[in-house]
């Protein structure tokens, strides 16, 4: 199965004691966890076979999206997604793989041809790429539905728009056979009520050609803000540039320089990065305008401490501020560094 990543991952006794961030894998019969996407062997690996799921998990208070495994040794193992939707595909696809354990099943990618009988001719991660094209591809909007601000997503009925106008499939029911398939292979995600309604269903079809049913690509940047009234929706000016990048970074604290794991989210024009409390709180600790900023890697902190495994950076604003930032790897340092210049630049 494609490997995918949760931003957070606590095993309560048995390898960590407290929340670290963990790239996490799902396996067949199992989850295995890294300390970084780079390394070559797990920390460890979560058993599924007669495992239980829970999910929404209440067991920490203030933490959000959070779901339990417990393992037949009753184990109890608490994963915290960065959003609701993330949450739930996880669920999702842990659950399936499950079952496909007690039913002794082979859970992967190629099941989905089977069961739906995809044409050999078709290439679905050729077919994704081509969705995801920036020019003529799938647009992706900001849509709004039941006061809530779905950003990043489009709608059902404009993915077989775009099958059917690109000839990648000669209708509309054809369409939505690939759109299933695309769902099923994790290739689109469901995003609002509709769709989600209709994956955990029993229709034929888990893809809606409906255009009040929304989808997202899976490294999109997707979220969902909900508004308690219409006035909500005028977001303030800092907060209406695009997302360009979101993720989970260490930073730097100004007055006591302790370490604390922040939700990052990068918008452009207007230029902000903003950091959030990853337990999920809605608002930010605080904005880094980036206007103007100047970013680049440094080789230790501002203790003069220095490590192999830094991955340090530097935002040095227009007022002259410094933020000093950690990255988990030095390709995450890189990504980071090219967009906050990128956004630096075009935004206001």
């Amino acid at each position: 199965h494609e490997p995918r990543k949760l931003f957070w991952l606590s095993l309560q006794g048995s390898v960590f004691n407290t929340w670290k961030p963990m790239w996490v894998v799902l396996l067949e019969d199992g989850i295995e966890f890294y300390k970084k996407k780079s390394d070559n062997s797990p920390k460890g690996m979560i058993p599924l076979k007669g495992s239980t799921l829970t999910s929404p998990c209440q067991d920490f208070g203030k933490r959000m999206f959070v779901f339990k495994i417990t393992t037949t040794k009753q184990q109890d193992h608490f994963f915290q997604a960065a959003f609701l939707e993330e949450r739930d595909a996880w669920v999702r696809d842990i659950k399936k793989a499950i079952k496909c354990i007690e039913g002794g099943q082979k859970f992967a990618r190629k099941s989905t041809r089977r069961s739906i009988r995809l044409p050999e001719t078709i290439d679905l991660g050729a077919l994704y790429l081509s969705m995801k094209d920036t020019e003529k591809g799938i647009k992706e909007l900001n849509l709004e539905k039941d006061k809530k601000i779905f950003n990043h997503c489009f709608t059902g009925n404009c993915v077989i728009d775009w099958l059917v106008s690109n000839q990648s499939v000669r209708n509309r029911q054809e369409g939505l056979m690939i759109a299933s398939s695309l769902l099923n292979e994790g290739y689109l995600q469901p995003a609002g009520d509709m769709s989600k309604s209709a994956v955990d269903g029993t229709a034929e079809n888990p893809f809606l050609d409906n255009p009040d049913a929304f989808y997202y690509f899976p490294d999109s940047g997707f979220f969902c803000e909900e508004n308690s009234s219409d006035d909500d929706v005028i977001l303030k000016e800092e907060f209406r540039g695009v997302i360009i990048k979101q993720g989970c970074l260490l930073k730097q604290g100004h007055r006591r320089k302790n370490w604390k794991v922040r939700k990052f989210i990068l918008r452009e024009d207007p230029a902000y990065l903003h950091y959030y409390d990853p337990a999920g709180a809605e608002d930010p600790l605080g904005a880094i305008h980036l206007r103007g900023c100047v970013v680049t890697s440094v080789e230790s902190n501002s203790n003069g401490r220095k490590s192999e495994e830094e991955n340090l950076f530097e935002i040095i604003t227009a007022d002259e501020v410094h933020y000093f930032l950690q990255a988990a790897s030095a390709k995450e340092r890189t990504e980071w560094i090219k967009a906050i210049q990128v956004a630096s630049r075009t935004g206001k």
